[in-house]
């Protein structure tokens, strides 16, 4: 009993919106904590940044104790990737390995605890979510645009290697030069130099633009709105179905339901007309 009143108490506290703020500035503090480590600043400044810096480590240990105290079956919290991420972060960091020759990987890990602002905020997890759902989609157009990259890179090659090497030496770096382009970094230099000894080659650039900028990163941003719009309809049915409402799936079943059981009672009366693609039959 006074495991479950604990239990409660936690689950309360680690759902209290104060104490996800109290986290999100703690988090927020950790980032500003790691950008005043790049400055040169006095010893006993750089002292009171390592205490400040463990004292943020604590405070991360307390707050992943809460949350994993305040689970309801214990088994299930360590199914959710992200409190993974968030309970290795924080045991790393709590490894004195400053003063070692794994001093990189420590520092590393504390620059990675501002990505815990990721699985503090729900918006912030369903915009990765999303994306992640949308890598499959995305790996189809992200190949074609490869395909169209490699083939304009090939042509750049062929056709501009002898007017500027260091633009179009190789394919690797006629790549580069079309990432440039498409990204329309002083693009117009390069399309003009090519112009003086081509003088069509405006058509090389503006067809490459019109597949690459245009088209292709379109169908990507839509793809990634529509993956995005589908996992808001997700969790908005799961917080229909916890509040007891019924959502868009369930609502689509009863409708189906109810047009089952008009047909059902239509074909019991007789009221059920014949197929539109049988031709009703009239009396002669």
């Amino acid at each position: 009993m006074v495991n479950q009143e604990l239990q409660a108490a936690f689950d309360r506290l680690r759902s209290n919106k104060t104490f996800e703020l109290f986290v999100v500035g703690v988090i927020i503090f950790s980032a500003l904590v790691i950008g005043v480590k790049t400055y040169e600043i006095p010893p006993a400044m750089l002292q009171a940044v390592a205490v400040m810096d463990w004292m943020i480590t604590l405070i991360f240990l307390a707050e992943i104790s809460i949350r994993f105290l305040g689970e309801e079956n214990k088994k299930h919290f360590f199914k959710v990737p992200w409190n993974i991420f968030d309970t290795l972060i924080v045991v790393v960091s709590l490894i004195p390995i400053e003063d070692s020759e794994m001093a990189l990987i420590g520092r590393l890990v504390r620059i990675f605890r501002v990505l815990r602002m990721v699985s503090i905020i729900p918006e912030l997890r369903t915009l990765l979510n999303s994306l992640v759902k949308a890598l499959p989609q995305l790996g189809y157009v992200m190949l074609l645009m490869f395909i169209i990259f490699y083939i304009y890179a090939a042509i750049g090659t062929t056709f501009f290697e002898t007017l500027n090497p260091n633009l179009w030496g190789d394919i690797s770096i006629s790549l580069l030069t079309l990432f440039r382009v498409m990204t329309f970094e002083d693009w117009t230099d390069v399309m003009y130099e090519t112009m003086a000894e081509y003088p069509l080659s405006w058509i090389y650039y503006l067809t490459f633009i019109f597949f690459t900028a245009f088209a292709f990163l379109n169908m990507v941003i839509g793809i990634v709105v529509n993956v995005l719009e589908e996992e808001h309809q997700r969790e908005r049915d799961l917080e229909a179905e916890a509040a007891g409402e019924p959502g868009i799936k369930d609502l689509q079943r009863q409708l189906e339901e109810i047009k089952t059981l008009l047909l059902q009672q239509q074909r019991a009366q007789g009221m059920v007309e014949p197929p539109l693609s049988q031709p009703l039959k009239t009396e002669s």
